[in-house]
């Protein structure tokens, strides 16, 4: 595929293509790709500032609202310039209506190489893995542009597996290891469902991702797990990985309910 998620229409305006199209409802977005998108946005909006070399640590994203498909505006601000931290705030405005907001601390590169230590253990590298077809799962148009593989045996909550995409990010730019690999975390919530997705609803409405080191592509690797309150709650945990090793962790927090009869 030489295709993209995305199409520029103005400086900081886009449009999405049927790549995008989302697991939960047909006319809505999948989050997964415009997280990837906003950080692009940051990047962007961050090269043309005083400090291009920064590092993202953290980035938190909240779920505002129906991410409806169609024409949209990314503003991006920088809440708290420094020379060795920085925090930017990205918005996404569908309609007029703001329906993403995300946050993401910078911090100065350092060389701290001595003194690392304390990461979980790599995965299975992909290269030894069959592709899984989770389309038998989840429907949608980004479901079908993404190549994954399980690692193991999947188990009620819990699953690791690695993704990829062939898809471009946005049509005609050049895009990040960073964005890239972003815009496929958000898949964690598919991966090692707990109940049956056509009887229970349990949409994330946030993504808060903390890396300790900066991934490398084309594959993101997500070792997750799911647990699921009894008062409406869940909790999708996940240890983020490339082939090298881990690289940080991700959570989203759930709204758990059954599917309308």
């Amino acid at each position: 595929m030489n295709e993209s998620y995305f199409v520029r229409t103005g400086d900081n305006r886009f449009l999405p293509t049927s790549h995008v199209g989302g697991a939960w409802a047909a006319d809505e977005q999948h989050f997964s790709p415009l997280a990837g998108l906003i950080v692009h946005e940051i990047e962007c909006a961050r090269t043309r500032g005083s400090r291009p070399d920064m590092l993202m640590s953290r980035i938190s994203f909240d779920i505002l609202g129906r991410i409806a498909f169609g024409e949209f505006d990314i503003q991006v601000e920088v809440l708290r310039p420094g020379r060795t931290i920085e925090l930017v705030e990205a918005t996404v405005i569908i309609a007029g209506r703001p329906t993403v907001s995300a946050r993401a601390w910078l911090t100065t590169a350092q060389d701290t190489a001595a003194v690392s230590g304390g990461e979980p253990d790599s995965l299975t590298s992909p290269d030894q893995l069959a592709s899984w077809s989770i389309d038998s799962v989840w429907p949608g148009g980004y479901i079908e542009s993404i190549d994954v593989r399980q690692v193991g045996t999947p188990e009620q909550g819990r699953a690791t597996a690695w993704i990829r995409s062939a898809v471009d990010l946005v049509a005609g730019e050049d895009a990040s290891t960073l964005a890239s690999y972003v815009a496929l975390v958000d898949t964690a919530n598919g991966i090692g469902v707990r109940q049956d997705p056509t009887k229970w609803m349990f949409p994330n409405l946030d993504l808060t991702i903390h890396l300790y080191r900066q991934p490398e592509g084309p594959w993101t690797g997500l070792d997750t797990s799911v647990t699921f309150g009894g008062t409406g709650q869940g909790l999708t945990r996940t240890v983020l990985h490339d082939t090298r090793g881990p690289v940080g962790v991700a959570e989203q927090i759930l709204t758990v309910r059954p599917q309308p009869v």
